[in-house]
């Protein structure tokens, strides 16, 4: 308690007077009787120096609000440039082979599965498919990976993309994305008729650091026919479309949201975005 109230009478003894204050400290003063006018004068000489002191002080203050002001009701146009648009070609988005399929060892929603895209060496992805696409199923099985994501640990094991896939709006019908039977691993895809010579994707880092995929995935979506589509354009191999299979042949809603592997806590695996 001492020391709070030493404190505060501290702060109190070297907060500056006002201008009124050291005015009227000047005044009286000034009235004094003549045997104190010397000791008078230079009491008020004093009082009068603080008070410049204090206008100064206060001309310096009101600059720099006025600068903070200014800044803060900058223009629109000073405030920092918005995120990278939606491109899909900056997504190097392939055709991938499953060739072993197992579960992961430390989370029972999880597949580790090794994935042909083309590459010297099979990728190590991991997916929360467990409670949607039975093991059998996925042997062997052609997928879409995305392949330009940075490496993460997913309990234990890294992985080095992500396959895509669609639900119905219900979302308890989950199915990865299928290119037709005769597509060959670590074809890069495309989407719209014509649009088939792309520029190269860009770098992992790159694409985490402009959000790119965070603006591209929720434009990606199925129409009523189970295909696969980029702002309504068709997802496209060279020998055909990209589907949902299951979704498009029993057509049980009228349309699907393409998702991505969601890596929430090791755990999640989709994040859904808005039904066509």
């Amino acid at each position: 308690m001492r020391r709070i109230a030493s404190g505060q009478a501290l702060a109190a003894s070297s907060r500056p007077s006002s201008p009124l204050v050291l005015q009227a400290q000047a005044q009286a003063a000034a009235a004094r009787p003549k045997h104190s006018r010397s000791h008078a004068s230079s009491v008020a000489e004093w009082q009068q120096m603080r008070l410049q002191q204090f206008a100064r002080r206060m001309n310096i203050a009101s600059a720099a609000t006025g600068t903070l002001a200014e800044e803060a009701t900058a223009p629109a146009s000073a405030a920092p440039a918005p995120a990278a648009d939606a491109d899909i070609t900056a997504c190097d988005i392939r055709v991938g082979k499953i060739l072993r399929c197992e579960k992961h060892p430390d989370a029972d929603s999880l597949y580790v599965e090794q994935i042909d895209v083309g590459e010297p060496e099979p990728r190590t992805i991991v997916s929360g498919l467990v409670g949607f696409v039975p093991l059998e199923q996925m042997q062997e099985r052609l997928v879409l990976v995305i392949c330009n994501l940075k490496a993460r640990n997913m309990r234990g094991v890294k992985s080095h993309g992500m396959v895509l896939c669609a639900s119905n709006s219900a979302h308890d019908q989950v199915e990865p994305l299928a290119p037709p039977p005769t597509s060959r691993p670590g074809e890069r895809v495309w989407f719209g008729e014509g649009n088939a010579e792309q520029p190269p994707a860009v770098e992992a880092n790159r694409l985490q650091k402009k959000k790119i995929w965070e603006a591209v995935q929720p434009l990606l979506r199925t129409n009523a026919q189970g295909l696969a589509t980029f702002k309504g354009l068709p997802c496209l191999t060279a020998t055909g479309p990209v589907v949902a299979a299951s979704l498009g042949i029993l057509r049980r809603q009228a349309a699907g949201s393409v998702h991505r592997a969601h890596r929430v806590a090791d755990l999640g695996w989709l994040r859904q975005g808005s039904n066509v």
